[in-house]
């Protein structure tokens, strides 16, 4: 019986994950002159368009790796977001931080997750010492003292990696976690979010380029996609309704909140469950985990990229440190619990009291408080750090 084709590779680097948060890393390190290999299960880099809005602070940390200028002049400026209470019609504005001193980026930005990717993948094909390969299955994670070797099943057979270090960035159902045999405490909740794009002029109707419309039943976060009108309506429903009927209910729903006499066009509608999860650690040896794979949340907000890149850069830069001897393994730990700590200390709170606001809060007192706060937010200018600027929350770097 003829053997298996099989392929070795030896890299400072191994990451496992091809989505903007391993691209990311991968860029950091080479940037730091490591030699990488990046593993990707998919065919395709990412073609969805999933995340959409980054925070200015977020975006300066593109500066290092060359890609800032281009991710700007791809992107929308988000100079503000708008707070709808859909039983009265009432619209409070939030202005987004505008950083104009110092090197920060200017101010929030509209940029589709895919095209986030492409920015990326193009910046990292400069590096002849980074390898992206697709289409390559991880199913063995086997550590020794000073290596870890990486098991893939690709097109061509079965590919090994030997690489000094391993970082999952592969997703919430991440291969690198399973193999690790870690703990993924939280919970999931029992509404799931239908994530939908339509073509439709919202802007000649007052909307901001990004909009919580508040409301128990109809509840939706309503962001612009690109400068071609098309729009991401996000909204949940109850999680055991059959998937046949799914258009119907889109059709519906989107009939209900938009404006009256609006007319749109359902591109694309794609159901998912949300999570609020965290592995016990996010580094067992010599192997590592960074955004979703490490912790996940749901996107009310936008802080599931937000803080996989916060990993990205802190983590690059980490392991960078600890190759070149500048720093010992200690920094990887330092990196663990820090971004462990700020998921589940600030984040995912965050993200879960915003998701209940928008979408699940009935009791009317209640929600009146809530309003009212965002009320005072909208007239107080720096209130909005919390629910705007997540920099204090999210450090970029533990070195």
């Amino acid at each position: 019986m003829p053997h298996e084709p099989r392929e070795d590779l030896m890299s400072h680097v191994c990451v496992v994950g091809a989505g903007p948060v391993g691209l990311t890393t991968a860029l950091g390190l080479a940037v730091a002159g490591l030699d990488v290999t990046v593993l990707e299960r998919d065919r395709d880099l990412q073609r969805a368009s999933r995340a959409l809005v980054h925070q200015s602070h977020t975006l300066e940390g593109f500066r290092p790796l060359g890609v800032l200028d281009e991710i700007v002049q791809q992107g929308i400026p988000l100079l503000g977001r708008d707070f709808v209470v859909l039983q009265t019609g009432e619209r409070i504005r939030h202005q987004a931080p505008v950083n104009g001193v110092g090197t920060e980026a200017a101010c929030n930005l509209i940029l589709r997750q895919d095209a986030l990717v492409r920015i990326l993948a193009g910046e990292l094909a400069r590096y002849p010492h980074v390898k992206v390969l697709t289409n390559h299955q991880v199913d063995e994670i086997d550590q020794r003292d000073d290596v870890v070797h990486v098991g893939a099943a690709g097109p061509s057979g079965r590919l090994n990696v030997t690489a000094e270090w391993v970082i999952g960035t592969d997703g919430a159902r991440s291969a690198v976690r399973n193999a690790l045999n870690l703990e993924f405490p939280g919970f999931t909740w029992p509404d799931q979010f239908v994530a939908t794009d339509i073509r439709c002029d919202l802007e000649k109707y007052g909307y901001a380029n990004a909009n919580f419309l508040i409301d128990p039943q109809d509840g939706a976060i309503v962001v612009r996609i690109d400068r071609t009108d098309l729009w991401r309506v996000t909204f949940t429903e109850d999680a055991v309704q059959p998937e046949s009927s799914i258009s119907d209910r889109v059709h519906g729903y989107l009939r209900r909140v938009l404006p009256s006499g609006a007319a749109y066009e359902v591109v694309h509608h794609s159901p998912y469950r949300a999570h609020q999860r965290a592995a016990e650690t996010f580094r067992v040896g010599r192997v590592l985990l960074a955004g979703d794979a490490a912790h996940a949340t749901n996107p009310t907000g936008g802080m599931g990229l937000t803080s996989g890149l916060h990993d990205a850069f802190m983590l690059s830069e980490a392991i960078s440190s600890v190759v070149a001897g500048s720093c010992d393994e200690q920094i990887l730990d330092r990196y663990s619990r820090t971004s462990r700590q700020a998921f589940l200390e600030q984040i995912s709170p965050m993200a879960s009291d915003l998701k209940r606001l928008v979408f699940d809060l009935s009791d009317g007192e209640l929600r009146d408080q809530k309003i009212e706060g965002l009320r005072r937010a909208a007239s107080g200018g720096a209130q909005l750090a919390r629910l705007q600027n997540l920099k204090s929350m999210t450090p970029m770097s533990v070195v």
